[in-house]
């Protein structure tokens, strides 16, 4: 009988849902090859955990990664089910740590890999750099940012979880890695496909093939419904209060099946998939990644009913020689207030109130890069796009965001000055206010590539063991 591979997807974003995955790890059986790899960085998640490794330096890593495995762990083990995960973020010793001391404190056994070395600050900081580092969307110099740019990481592939895998770790704990790297790297390490010498077609197809299905596993309940945006057709997917995230079966040939668990919401079809499938792609002839380039144009969905879709047919490119950065720099403060105005005029109100506001912002020469101004219920969703009602002065009430951005800290905590009097001086009727003391520290995103060669050399795994006579150590 030919060996099937499980992966269950984990959470899709920092703060997402775990309960879900109870109900696919219930669908796993012991002796089988089964895995939930869980995504929990978002494109800005790095940015949000910078803001905690400032606070403090044990901090920088998905804290939710603690209460997931709490709840999940005792499952997993009972059904031999090995855990992957990007929670270490910026911090991917300190994640390790925290699990340890709560495995441990429950008396539970674990062999936990540890995956460093995508911390690139040193290269993009320093200016005899042989790279550039330009922006990659606009090509602009990063000597722009270099002195304010606080972390930098690479996206690495699959090679370092099929390592530790390949040295029986339970869990697996990394940074910043390609979101569908965490679901490749087990079909890599169960089926010995080839990947860094993956040159010909056959050996590129199925990494092609195992990309797409993590590709299609890695947002959670996304890939079964959830989040779905086809006109009516979101109406009829069911009980997303219980929606069941996406899973996937895999052949040797890269050949699977994406379901979910039965009895569970949600819906896994060709419309659900395949909008998945598109998500968050700028070329699907070119889908890059570290491990491989997926043409998506040659893929085959087969809907078979009973929330059970065959992904067929991916093909691949050979692997691109640089891969991706997220950098972050200091890029200032904002404050943000939202007043509101009821009928009569409430439009009109809006206006004047905010006339008066560019007025003191004018005449205390309060400094600042832009004032952005938006309402909630009116444009905020779909900005420009969004045309304004014809009848504004029918409006029942009108909520305006002023949202200040200032290099000056000192401005953006007084913002929330130029408000409170306007209750009794401004315009009449007044709804309320809120957020004048909101005032947050911002991270400007610098995407760029870097040579893969930079960044794989300083690649290590280090070893945590808990219940088992605790050992740490290192393997390039």
């Amino acid at each position: 009988m030919s060996k099937t591979v499980h992966i269950a997807s984990g959470l899709g974003f920092y703060g997402d849902a775990w309960e879900p995955v109870v109900a696919s790890l219930l669908t796993m059986r012991a002796g089988e090859p089964n895995y939930v790899a869980s995504d929990h960085l978002a494109e800005l998640t790095l940015a949000i955990l910078q803001k905690d490794r400032q606070r403090d330096a044990s901090l920088g890593y998905a804290r939710d990664v603690l209460p997931m495995l709490m709840r999940l762990w005792p499952l997993m083990q009972e059904r031999g089910v090995r855990f992957i995960c990007n929670a270490g973020g910026l911090n991917p010793a300190g994640a390790a740590a925290a699990v340890q001391a709560a495995l441990a404190a429950k008396g539970w056994k674990a062999r936990i890999a540890v995956v460093s070395g995508d911390d690139v600050l040193v290269a993009l900081t320093d200016p005899a750099a042989s790279q550039n580092f330009n922006h990659l969307f606009n090509d602009s110099s990063v000597g722009a940012v270099r002195d304010r740019l606080v972390f930098a990481n690479a996206y690495l592939g699959a090679r370092p979880i099929v390592d530790a895998l390949a040295q029986a770790a339970d869990i697996v704990i990394t940074g910043r890695v390609a979101d569908a790297a965490l679901f490749l790297a087990p079909l890599v390490h169960e089926f010995a496909w080839k990947l860094e010498d993956a040159v010909d077609a056959e050996d590129l197809n199925k990494l092609a093939q195992g990309l797409t299905v993590g590709h299609l596993l890695e947002c959670s309940g996304q890939g079964s419904g959830g989040n779905f945006g086809s006109l009516q057709a979101w109406q009829a997917i069911p009980d997303l209060a219980h929606i069941g995230y996406p899973m996937a079966e895999v052949q040797a040939d890269g050949s699977a099946i994406i379901t979910k668990p039965p009895g569970t919401g949600g819906r896994v079809n060709f419309d659900t998939v395949r909008q998945q499938l598109l998500y968050e792609v700028h070329n699907p002839h070119a889908y890059a990644s570290p491990d491989v380039v997926l043409d998506m144009s040659t893929i085959h969905l087969e809907d078979l009913g009973d929330d059970r879709v065959r992904v067929t047919g991916a093909t691949g490119q050979a692997r691109p020689d640089r891969i991706k950065v997220v950098a972050g720099y200091n890029d200032g403060y904002k404050a943000e207030v939202t007043w509101g105005y009821s009928w009569p005029d409430a439009y009109a109100k809006a206006q004047s109130a905010l006339a008066m506001v560019k007025t003191q912002l004018t005449e205390r020469r309060v400094p600042h890069d832009e004032l952005f101004v938006e309402y909630p219920g009116l444009n905020s969703a779909h900005g420009a796009l969004a045309p304004l009602p014809a009848a504004l002065s029918e409006l029942n009430e009108v909520w305006m965001r002023m949202v200040l951005r200032t290099p000056s800290k000192a401005a953006a905590e007084g913002f929330g000055r130029l408000f409170p009097w306007m209750g009794l001086s401004g315009p009449a009727y007044t709804c309320g206010f809120n957020g004048l003391r909101a005032t947050s520290e911002l991270f400007g995103i610098w995407p760029s590539l870097i040579s893969r060669d930079l960044v794989e050399s300083q690649v290590r795994i280090e070893w945590v063991e808990v219940g088992m006579g605790v050992g740490v150590g290192g393997a390039p």
